[in-house]
């Protein structure tokens, strides 16, 4: 690894892991983070996410992205960056892979329908399910519930936080509180993951022929780029055109994001990782770029994710959701065992574990093996 720079996340300069971990014999070639990042790919939760939606059922179609290549390509973006910025690769990989850990199947429209669920019992927000899910929920280690990961790298996953969950949180909680930042890896990570979906979403949004070239000629990153490729290849047309172009607008942005970043970290001079907590993000895009990616998702907003077949889509989950939490709170005898909880537990916290963990085609299937009418 590069040699990092003063404010970089590093062993040294860790809060360390939550339990007591031992010292395996095989441990010694890689980083703390390097171990992380291994925790969370070997995890349940993380091959769940191939059958997760991003945009797009998983059953819709094969070549539509899913929350697991959504989560790779956060990775790859990510760990380029914080190369770039001489920080700790390992850790903004890490957290990039485990951010979407927690998330509900059917995408936000599974999110908003828990939340619903659960207003009466906490809310659901998959950032919370996500920490909930390395930190409690996931069952490999014989000594401790979870992955213990490192402190930087849970509060990486954590990217928005009420007070009032904040202060539930305690020292991973206390940033929102008092107002300080997260390290510069995991601010990599919250605008990695921007760019990432908004152009794979344009892409994914093209392919199911939901939105058209003709309409993103409206979008001016869009059609500044489009009109590069079609003047460096004339006669490009199809796939080829599609790739090109999202392909020079995520290296555009990630080029913003990295030189805006460097400028912003020079002139705060931060001489510790403490130092780089304070005051505001540094990690960001100039102006000219974060303008561009509002009209992006503006554009995504109303022409895609407000589309006639993706609300259909939407409002089916959300009769999932709410068929399967009804279901089972009325009834918990109808949960596998390990989510049943007897006496004065909060069952509709494990409920809302057992749904999260679902993939799209199990929440169908589990719906209907509870609510299909048997015509035998």
């Amino acid at each position: 690894m590069p040699e990092l720079a003063p404010y970089a996340v590093t062993a040294a300069n860790s809060r360390g892991r939550q339990h007591p971990d031992g010292e395996p014999s095989q441990r010694s070639h890689r980083s703390e983070f390097q171990r992380d990042r291994d925790r969370i790919v070997h995890s349940t939760a993380f091959r769940r996410l191939e059958y997760k939606t991003q945009v797009f059922v998983n059953h819709e179609g094969d070549l539509f992205r899913t929350r697991l290549t959504h989560s790779l390509e956060v990775a790859q973006i990510a760990r380029g960056t914080a190369r770039a910025l001489q920080l700790n690769e390992d850790l903004a990989e890490a957290i990039s892979l485990a951010h979407d850990l927690g998330h509900t199947p059917f995408g936000h429209a599974g999110q908003d329908a828990l939340n619903d669920c659960m207003r009466q019992d906490g809310g659901f927000e998959h950032n919370l399910q996500s920490l909930r899910t390395v930190d409690l929920l996931e069952e490999r280690y014989a000594a401790f519930d979870g992955l213990n990961l490192c402190f930087e790298t849970r509060e990486g996953i954590i990217k928005h936080c009420s007070p009032e969950n904040a202060r539930q949180l305690g020292d991973l909680g206390e940033r929102f509180l008092s107002r300080a930042q997260p390290s510069l890896e995991a601010q990599i990570c919250n605008l990695a993951d921007e760019i990432a979906y908004n152009n794979h979403d344009v892409d994914d949004g093209l392919r199911s022929g939901l939105i058209s070239l003709e309409q993103l000629q409206d979008v001016e990153v869009f059609a500044r780029h489009i009109a590069a490729v079609r003047r460096a290849h004339p006669g490009l047309g199809g796939r080829r055109l599609i790739h090109e172009t999202i392909r020079r607008l995520i290296n555009t942005l990630v080029c913003d994001l990295i030189e805006t970043s460097a400028g912003n970290i020079a002139r705060q001079a931060p001489a510790s990782l403490a130092e780089a907590r304070l005051g505001p993000p540094l990690v960001a895009f100039s102006a000219e770029a974060f303008a561009e990616q509002r009209q992006l998702k503006r554009f995504l907003r109303t022409q895609l994710y407000q589309h006639y077949q993706v609300l259909r889509m939407a409002s089916k989950a959300r009769r999932i959701i709410g068929d399967l939490f009804a279901a089972f709170t009325g009834e918990p005898r109808l949960l596998p065992p390990q989510y049943q909880i007897t006496g004065d537990g909060d069952q509709a916290r494990r409920v809302a574990d057992y749904i999260a963990g679902m993939t799209d085609r199990y929440a169908i299937r589990e719906h209907r093996r509870l609510f299909a009418v048997d015509q035998g």
